[in-house]
């Protein structure tokens, strides 16, 4: 993992930690978007997979999509 992107894994690293537990267990896609978010960085870089992430968390609303989504090679 380059240094960025293990710097901006940290708030993804904290959320999962404190938040995830109080939010529930109703993800819409498979892997949930925090694993999807430190799986593209660790494969894409931290600007990269930065976009990959943002791009996912914005597709999770009611009427967005759901199911499998791997993050691209």
């Amino acid at each position: 993992m380059t240094p960025l992107a293990r710097i901006l894994s940290l708030p993804v690293h904290v959320y999962r930690k404190t938040f995830s537990s109080y939010v529930g267990h109703g993800c819409r896609f498979q892997p949930t978007c925090s694993a999807y978010a430190l799986e593209a960085l660790e494969k894409h870089g931290g600007i990269k997979g930065s976009w990959l992430a943002i791009r996912r968390i914005g597709r999770c609303h009611p009427f967005g999509g759901s199911g499998i989504d791997n993050v691209p090679d």
